[in-house]
């Protein structure tokens, strides 16, 4: 289908919708912030993985090669993103007394299973930070090098005076920030919205590397600066992320990524909003959070998935119960259309191409409106419903084509519905005639007038002949 319409996105970066287009043509360079893997995937970080997987199934299926690198984070993320704190997974592994590498296989291993079983695409390359140390360490020469950065007791600190437009992201201005009222004040930085490029770590800390100024450990913001730029290159079409990572993680990529290529980062930022639990954000390392594991077991892996698309994902929306029973309502809607075309015998003349035509027009218009996910599920479910109201009246042809454009559709969302085949009854079938046959011949009219209303409810009639009982759909 040729639709005359372009792909708008919110660019976080100028606060407005702007019409999409990547660098090459059909080719688009997708980086987006993955887990920290300390501890289970929650249901709110599955949320964010979900918009990022609906992002790149729409953009291939409208065409485009899309090349997503999504991270892990093993080493460097710190309780305080202020560079203050102890690295979440040792302290997570000693707690659990296991070596950090033992607690980082183990989480990427369920992480992986969450997210199978959710039906999330996996990222062209899933780099790990501690794969990519001499990376970070060439990046930090370089930044020192050009003076965007310096060392105080073995620990390397990005110079944000010295990044003209620092803070642009989240609309910061270095000059007004004073000392002590965003962040917590460090002695050895210059200014207190400095970062740590490279930190020096203590005695009885595990995971540390040599460098030519410590034994210690990489910042946060500088794996995923590396990470992205060895993968996508100096510019990337679209950088992803939480809304959360904006005021710091995000800023900070961007000022020394682009104080060491000399170039833009990112054309695109894309940022989406919390999934809340009691209105309040999920923090795992506040023990706010429901894992998506739990959800999984208790609603079905398919239900969690659509719940967590039917909000756009620019909407901060609450995990509840009643957000899961319209996900399993909704879905039962789908599978049972589905069931009853698929068993179907009887069928009309009417044709379905211009609905179909029509839903899928609208739906593409709410995706290219910055991946407007609830309209465009509205579209699906509008024909689900104009399905059901043609059942017996739209020709095989048509009836076909319109269940296979709504599995088509909730598809593009990552929504994947399976329907149980009923396989042959006709045994089944038989055996029932059979048995109402007896009754009939003993007169026991009760059974057998309920063995054919039954049988009619089912869509199977039976008629009495002289040459004996014989049914059909």
């Amino acid at each position: 289908m040729v639709i005359d319409m372009v792909l708008k996105v919110y660019n976080t970066m100028s606060r407005k919708k702007e019409v999409f287009k990547p660098q090459q043509s059909k080719y688009v360079k997708f980086y987006s912030c993955g887990q920290t893997v300390y501890d289970d995937l929650h249901i709110g970080n599955a949320r964010m993985y979900s918009n990022w997987d609906v992002v790149t199934r729409y953009l291939r299926w409208r065409g485009y090669n899309v090349f997503h690198v999504q991270n892990f984070t093993d080493v460097g993320h710190l309780t305080d993103d202020a560079d203050q704190g102890e690295d979440k997974i040792e302290k997570r592994a000693r707690l659990r007394r296991l070596e950090p590498m033992e607690l980082v296989d183990e989480k990427i291993k369920q992480y992986w299973r969450d997210m199978d079983e959710l039906n999330m695409l996996r990222p062209n390359i899933s780099p790990r930070a501690t794969g990519h140390l001499i990376e970070m360490q060439d990046m930090v020469k370089s930044l020192l090098d050009k003076g965007y950065a310096y060392e105080v007791k073995g620990n390397v600190y990005f110079n944000t005076s010295k990044f003209k437009d620092y803070g642009k992201l989240a609309r910061l201005k270095l000059k007004d920030l004073k000392a002590g009222a965003r962040v917590e004040v460090d002695p050895d930085k210059k200014h207190p919205r400095d970062f740590a490029l490279w930190l020096k770590a203590p005695d009885n800390h595990l995971m540390k590397w040599s460098s030519p100024w410590s034994k210690g450990y990489p910042g946060w913001h500088v794996e995923c600066s590396v990470m992205a730029l060895k993968y996508l290159g100096p510019t990337l079409d679209i950088h992803a992320g939480g809304i959360d990572h904006v005021p710091v993680h995000h800023v900070n990529e961007i000022a020394q990524s682009e104080s060491y290529t000399g170039k833009l980062f990112a054309n695109y930022w894309l940022h989406g909003a919390h999934l809340t639990l009691k209105g309040e954000k999920m923090s795992k390392s506040k023990g706010n959070f429901i894992t998506a594991r739990d959800a999984i077991d208790k609603w079905g892996a398919v239900p969690v998935r659509l719940a967590l698309v039917s909000g756009h994902y620019r909407s901060q929306i609450d995990f509840n119960k009643g957000m899961m029973e319209t996900a399993q309502n909704s879905l039962e809607r789908v599978k049972n259309m589905i069931s009853s075309v698929n068993s179907q015998k009887s069928f009309g003349r009417k044709s379905l191409k211009a609905d179909i035509n029509s839903h899928e027009k609208e739906f593409i218009r709410a995706m290219n409106d910055d991946f407007n996910t609830p309209k465009a599920l509205a579209q699906v479910f509008q024909l689900v419903k104009k399905v059901n109201k043609l059942l017996g009246k739209a020709s095989k042809k048509w009836i076909h084509a319109a269940r296979d454009k709504v599995i088509e559709l909730l598809g593009v969302l990552g929504v994947k519905v399976e329907v149980e085949e009923q396989g042959d009854v006709s045994e089944i079938v038989d055996l029932l005639v059979s048995v109402r046959d007896k009754a009939r011949k003993k007169k026991v009219f009760k059974i057998s007038d309920f063995i054919r209303k039954e049988l009619k409810k089912q869509g199977i009639i039976i008629e009495d002949t002289s040459k004996g009982t014989k049914w059909h759909y």
